[in-house]
């Protein structure tokens, strides 16, 4: 395998992202790109961001590149997530009821980024090894190969922080089996790779020390440069992958139950006290899970339930739009300030939530974190 190293943007090792580019048998090229912030899980930055998009938008441009790989240089992670710490500070900095310029201008690019590999027109393979939140998920989600392993740990756990799961979350979760999306938002619940390939949320499931492997077959594999022959080239070489031995997932089996618990219809009224009582089972996933649903923001709550059924038919671009406005509103409020404070800066896990009652629709609460907050038209008004 031929490997050489971007200069323009991955020259230094100690870069927060790093680029290579594979050359291949037919002279075509793979994009590598590297999340490299494994003393933060890799948590994405506004810098990693915007080197991201940057590099995305050559290699889609560049008739030479047939295909990008998208990974993590961490055995624990790929990406635990925003770096919601950063918003926290832009939080604190702006005041109490004005908009961060900081956070919005992260979830602006943050989204941007997200729609560009949803709708990225070459082989995109996300290799989702470890810890994969929040927005380790939204640029894992629009990818075309999505690949998880045995220690890949899936999650929304944006309840626990008064955010709620953003990054495409409302058009992908609402796109689960059933109720399972939903409840996924409103209880932080984990999965691992069965859960996730069950779900739809990966395609394939290999090996963590086969990763080597499969970069050596992309050097070594005569590639098109047309989109639909290079992936159905990349569906090969990852099928010609061992096998690996996956344990039991928890969210099939408890399918039927989740949809019990949550109908179509349901208000938060109807749903909150049969998630809490979940805390009392013998199940421990469903007890976790009921606890962490008993612990969580109101404010998540009605937003998860809101945009969920809100935005179920609604276009990508459209639910990155709304989304972009309840997120901004998020660091208006107090609660996203909060729950970070509680989990990550003074860790006392006693949060002091400010939000809607958790039993109540909370409909002008809502209304509230859904204005927006911008002049002139939608930052995202571009996105199609």
């Amino acid at each position: 395998m031929t490997v050489s190293q971007n200069t323009s943007q991955g020259e230094h090792a100690d870069a927060p992202v790093l680029f290579r580019t594979v050359v291949t048998a037919s002279g075509h090229r793979f994009g590598h790109a590297t999340l490299n912030a494994p003393a933060s899980l890799n948590a994405l930055t506004l810098p990693m961001v915007d080197l991201l998009q940057a590099q995305f938008n050559a290699w889609a441009d560049d008739p030479q590149v047939a295909g990008v790989i998208l990974d993590g240089n961490s055995e624990k992670a790929f990406c635990a997530g925003g770096d919601v710490v950063g918003l926290y500070r832009s939080m604190r900095a702006a005041g109490a009821g004005k908009v961060p310029r900081d956070a919005a201008d992260f979830f602006e690019r943050e989204y941007r980024l997200d729609h560009t590999l949803h709708r990225f027109p070459k082989p995109l393979l996300v290799w989702g090894h470890g810890i994969v939140m929040g927005g380790g998920i939204g640029l894992m989600a629009g990818a075309s190969h999505r690949v998880v392993t045995p220690r890949s740990k899936l999650a929304m756990p944006e309840i626990t922080l008064g955010l709620y799961p953003d990054v495409g979350g409302s058009w992908f979760l609402s796109r689960l089996p059933g109720r399972t999306g939903l409840f996924l938002a409103l209880t932080g619940a984990p999965l691992n790779a069965a859960d996730a390939l069950w779900a739809g949320l990966a395609d394939r499931a290999a090996r963590a020390e086969d990763q080597g492997a499969l970069l050596e077959s992309i050097a070594h594999a005569r590639w098109d440069g047309e989109r639909s022959a290079d992936a159905e080239r990349l569906d090969d070489l990852l099928r010609a992958l061992p096998s690996a031995e996956l344990a039991p997932g928890q969210l099939a089996p408890h399918r039927d139950r989740i949809d019990a618990l949550i109908g179509p219809h349901d208000t938060l009224a109807t749903i909150a006290p049969r998630l809490r009582s979940l805390a009392c089972e013998d199940d421990s996933w469903l007890a976790a899970a009921g606890a962490t649903f008993q612990k969580g923001s109101p404010t998540s709550a009605v937003l998860a339930i809101a945009l969920q059924r809100r935005l179920r038919h609604a276009s990508l671009a459209e639910v990155f739009r709304m989304e972009y406005q309840a997120s901004v509103g998020c660091c208006v409020f107090p609660d996203f300030a909060e729950g970070v404070r509680a989990l990550l800066i003074d860790k006392d896990k006693t949060p002091r939530w400010q939000g809607a009652a958790q039993d109540d629709g909370g409909d002008a609460h809502l209304d509230a974190l859904l204005a927006p907050r911008f002049t002139g038209e939608h930052p995202l008004a571009d996105l199609r």
